[in-house]
């Protein structure tokens, strides 16, 4: 009987060795493999989770929109002003998710502000004079002068300008539009115009002094870090402002610059005067009028005040069907207020206290009780009460403060229903809020008030 070597004793155990080594190796891949596909699963989980995050804050978005709109057009119906209370516009829940609608306190730089803003509370680029322009805060001379050149039609180069000379001679070159800005932010397509002049420090738009903003060139943008908000003249211009020339139920105005108006002039003088007072300010009109404005009219034709107020909004001088540009005394700025001109800063400052301790200002009459009677038809041509487009910087965040939208709308209320003729996406510029906020909301906690009237 022949005995099996050694080599033929360790043949099995070798095998068995092989298989278990083969085993194991495919045990290790498959582990590895499932955790690859787990890691997988996860990350599509959490990108899943994202995506319907975005999708719930796009949706807040759009639906503050259209809560936006439903307060204008009540505010229409109602004849009243947008002044609603800032709860109106911060924090509102919808669902389990969030939206506010923020606009800058042009008061103070370290508490936020909630709201619409009236674009016809800002000086439009369109239609300001140089000198208005030049009084915008941080405004240069080089830049007012080349938003003349750019918005006017002729070629000619304004004192310190540029027509299409300069723009063609970029390295990438362009024309000079010579036609009006059709957003704010065109501004910067200008000669002389940069972010820092347009924006200031505020580079995240929301009207309040960040941390980033105020610690020097530590981080972007580079500030002073004087503990204040330096911002552009961002806030204080708008290319939106428009109203149609008519009075308050809509019909055409009268003209008291044309002549063949002066029978309705009668007539409407004698809706609220008696028929001898109505012939006597008649006897006063010049039959080849040429009033700058109905503040003018006011003054050379010897009104009383009550006679004015009571027929200021039935008159025109001009024979446009739109005004462009028109600043509304009741809601601009003390910074706007001080661009109209003639105006100086105790001037302002009195417009600003009658108009807090008076509601009820229903034509530009009141200007007449603060100025003086140069100063008032110096810039009566520029002035109005009226507002037909407003501004909301919307912010919609998700329930669980994955994802968050903002937009700036401009929506106009001249038309049958308000239209959006301006979405721009601004959630690239950052969370604009408190950070407390997010916060709370990833740890899947609700936002008290103390936490969404955080400073």
């Amino acid at each position: 009987m022949r005995h099996r070597t050694d080599r033929e004793l360790d043949t099995p155990c070798r095998r068995r060795g092989t298989v278990l080594i083969v085993t194991i190796w495919v045990v290790l891949v498959l582990a590895g493999l499932a955790l690859v596909f787990a890691r997988s699963m996860r990350v599509a989980a959490i990108v899943s989770a994202n995506e319907v995050a975005a999708l719930e804050a796009e949706c807040l978005a759009a639906g503050a929109l259209e809560y936006v709109k439903a307060k204008l057009v009540a505010a229409a119906s109602a004849q009243s002003t947008t002044s609603d209370t800032s709860d109106s516009y911060k924090g509102m829940e919808v669902g389990t998710g969030y939206f506010w609608v923020l606009r800058s306190n042009l008061e103070n730089d370290r508490e936020f502000d909630y709201g619409l803003t009236d674009e016809a509370g800002k000086i439009n680029l369109n239609s300001a004079s140089l000198e208005m322009l030049l009084k915008l805060p941080g405004m240069t001379s080089e830049l007012a002068a080349s938003i003349i050149d750019w918005r006017d039609t002729d070629s000619d180069v304004t004192t310190g300008g540029a027509e299409d000379e300069y723009y063609l001679l970029r390295p990438q070159p362009y024309h000079c539009k010579n036609a009006p800005l059709e957003t704010v932010e065109e501004v910067l397509l200008i000669k002389g115009a940069s972010p820092e002049l347009l924006y200031g420090e505020d580079t995240n738009l929301n009207g309040v002094l960040d941390e980033h903003e105020n610690d020097g060139d530590a981080s972007a943008p580079a500030d002073n870090r004087n503990g204040r908000l330096d911002a552009g003249f961002y806030d204080y211009v708008t290319v939106y402002s428009v109203e149609a020339n008519v009075d308050g139920e809509g019909n055409a105005r009268i003209n008291i610059n044309t002549p063949a108006a002066r029978k309705e002039l009668q007539t409407a003088l004698q809706e609220v005067a008696s028929e001898d007072r109505a012939l006597e300010i008649m006897n006063r009109v010049s039959t080849n009028a040429s009033y700058t404005s109905v503040i003018d009219f006011y003054f050379r034709a010897g009104l009383t005040y009550e006679e004015f107020e009571a027929i200021a909004d039935r008159l025109t001088t001009s024979s446009a069907q739109t005004l462009t540009g028109l600043v509304n005394v009741k809601t601009a700025s003390k910074e706007v207020l001080l661009c109209l001109p003639g105006l100086e800063e105790s001037d302002v400052e009195a417009l600003l206290s009658y108009r807090s301790a008076n509601t009820a200002l229903d034509s530009t009459a009141w200007v007449t009780k603060v100025l003086t009677r140069e100063k008032a038809t110096g810039i009566g041509s520029y002035i109005t009460i009226r507002s037909s487009q407003y501004s909301a910087d919307i912010i919609g965040a998700s329930h669980n403060g994955r994802a968050y939208k903002r937009y700036k709308a401009v929506i106009d209320m001249q038309g049958a229903s308000p239209r959006v003729v301006y979405w721009k996406a601004l959630t690239d510029s950052g969370w604009p809020l408190d950070p407390q906020i997010v916060a709370t909301l990833r740890k899947g906690q609700p936002l008290t008030k103390a936490i969404l009237n955080a400073k």
